[in-house]
C-alpha cells in the first residue's frame, strides 16, 4: 500500500505500480482505517509461543532449496528482507529469513516478524460478511442498494444493479479507486482518509463494465463490504474482524491498525519503498494505511497467515453452506497464472499437483503471499519491499514478482 492519496484532485493517469491488486498485471497495494486491534506480545511471550522445536528449526534451518529461494530474492531481486513460514506434510512449522530487517543497522528479519498484509484482509472482510450471509443477516444476490441505499451512483454505476456477491468476487465492474490516488507513498504517508472518499474517488469515473459481465480486481468492491458490515452490525468492520476472526482463532500477532496508527507493533522487519520504480529505498515502514481501509489493512506474520487460511479452508471459520459460496470461483482474467477467484480467495494450480488457496497482498514497504492446501500444507512469504520498488521496469517487476510466487509453490511442492 502506499501512504496516502490526495483525495481532492485524483491523478487521472496513475502508475500500475501503485495499483491495489493481487495481479500479475497490477500488482496489489492496500490498507485501512477504524479499528480495534489485538494486544501486542512482548518478545519473551513470542518466543515462548515458537516451540523450543520449532526455534531450533527456525535457526538451524539447512541451506535447502526454500533458504536458497529466499537468498536469491535478495541477492539477485533486490529486496531488502524475506521472511516465510513453511508447514509440511509432517504438520511441523520451519521458519525462513533472508536479507536484512533494517538497512540502516543491517539486523536481521525477526523470526516471523509482523508486516503489513495488504489484501490478505480481504478474506478476513469477506469471511465476516459470509458469516452474515449464514446469520440470515445478508443475502449474497441481495443489491447493495438494499443495506446501503443511494450509496452506489455513478456513470454506468448503479447499487440496485450489483449485488453483494459481485462486490466480493470482483465482478460489480466498479472502477478501482486506487488507480486515481497519488502514487508516490512519502508524499502521503502521513495523511489520514476516510472510507466514504475513497468510494468517492471511485464514483467520479464510469464502470469498467455491466455488473456480472467480467472479473476485473477492485479494492472499491471491499470498501463497500466493509461498509456493508457496518451497517448490518452497527459496529465498525475492525472490531467485527478482530471478535469474529482475529480473537477466536487465536492469532496473536495480527491486528487491524487503530485509528490514525501509522508504526506496526511489535518485532517487525522496515519496509521499503522508491519513490521512482527502481530508485533508491527508503524506509517506509511508518504511514497511515487508512486509505486501503477494509480492502488492505491487516498486520500479520506468516505463521499467522497461514493459521488463518488453515482454519478457513478447513471449515472452522464459516459453516459447509457459506464455505461453498466462498471457494466457488471463476475464470480471474489478467490475474495469477493458473488462478480463479471465489469470494476473497484466489485458488492457484501448483506445479506439484493440487490447488493452493489464499489471498496474498501488496502495500508499500510488504508483498506478502501464500496459501493452503486441503491436504495441510501452508506457506506465506513476506518481502520488504513491493517488486515495482526494485524493479526499474514493468517486465522486471513482473519477473521479480514472479520469483516471489516461484518460491511460495517450491515450499509447497519442496
Amino acid at each position: 500500500m502506499s501512504d496516502h492519496i490526495q483525495h481532492s484532485s485524483p491523478a487521472k493517469t496513475p502508475r500500475k505500480r501503485r495499483r491495489i491488486s493481487t495481479t500479475i498485471a497490477a500488482l496489489a497495494v492496500l490498507g485501512g482505517a477504524v479499528a480495534v486491534g489485538a494486544p501486542a506480545l512482548a518478545h519473551s511471550e513470542r518466543d515462548v509461543a515458537l516451540s523450543s522445536a520449532d526455534r531450533w528449526i527456525s535457526e538451524r534451518t539447512p541451506n535447502d532449496a526454500i533458504q536458497k529461494g529466499a537468498e536469491s530474492l535478495v541477492r539477485d531481486d533486490g529486496f531488502p528482507g524475506v521472511l516465510a513460514a513453511v508447514k509440511g506434510r509432517d504438520g511441523r512449522t520451519r521458519d525462513y529469513t533472508a536479507g536484512v530487517g533494517d538497512r540502516a543497522t543491517g539486523a536481521k528479519p525477526p523470526v516471523n516478524g509482523r508486516v503489513r498484509v495488504g489484501s490478505n484482509t480481504k478474506a478476513f472482510v469477506s469471511a465476516v460478511v459470509l458469516q452474515l450471509v449464514g446469520e440470515g443477516k445478508v443475502k449474497l444476490d441481495a443489491p447493495i442498494e438494499r443495506y446501503l441505499p443511494g450509496l452506489v451512483r455513478g456513470e454506468g454505476i448503479d447499487g440496485r444493479k450489483i449485488t453483494v456477491r459481485q462486490l466480493l468476487q470482483h465482478t460489480s465492474g466498479l472502477p478501482n479507486y486506487t488507480q486515481y490516488m497519488e502514487q508516490n507513498a512519502f508524499k502521503t504517508r502521513n495523511t489520514y482518509t476516510e472510507p466514504r472518499e475513497l468510494l468517492d474517488i471511485a464514483l467520479q469515473h464510469k464502470a469498467d463494465f455491466a455488473p456480472g459481465t467480467a472479473w476485473r480486481y477492485s479494492n472499491t468492491g471491499y470498501v463497500l463490504a466493509g461498509l456493508l458490515v457496518q451497517k448490518v452490525t452497527g459496529r465498525p468492520v475492525s472490531e467485527e474482524v478482530t471478535n469474529r476472526i482475529i480473537r477466536p482463532l487465536g492469532l496473536r500477532d495480527t491486528y487491524w491498525p487503530g485509528l490514525g496508527e501509522r508504526g506496526i507493533r511489535g518485532p517487525h522487519p522496515k519496509g521499503y519503498d522508491a519513490a521512482q520504480p527502481g530508485g533508491p529505498l527508503g524506509d517506509i515502514t511508518s504511514l497511515d494505511p487508512s486509505w486501503g481501509w477494509a480492502a488492505g489493512q491487516l498486520v500479520s506474520t506468516p505463521r499467522d497467515l497461514n493459521s488463518f487460511f488453515a482454519a478457513l479452508i478447513g471449515g472452522r471459520v464459516l459453516r459447509p453452506a457459506e464455505l461453498k459460496e466462498m471457494t466457488t470461483t471463476v475464470r480471474a482474467e489478467d490475474s495469477l497464472p493458473n488462478s480463479s477467484y471465489g469470494l476473497g480467495l484466489f485458488k492457484t494450480s501448483l506445479s506439484c499437483g493440487g490447488e493452493l488457496w489464499g489471498h496474498g497482498g501488496d502495500i508499500n514497504g510488504y508483498e506478502t503471499r501464500g496459501g493452503v492446501t486441503k491436504d495441510g500444507r501452508a506457506v506465506t512469504v513476506a518481502v520488504t519491499a513491493l517488486p515495482g520498488a526494485v524493479a526499474k521496469t514493468e517486465q522486471d517487476m513482473l519477473k521479480v514478482h514472479q520469483h516471489v510466487l516461484d518460491l511460495v509453490d517450491t515450499a509447497i511442492c519442496k
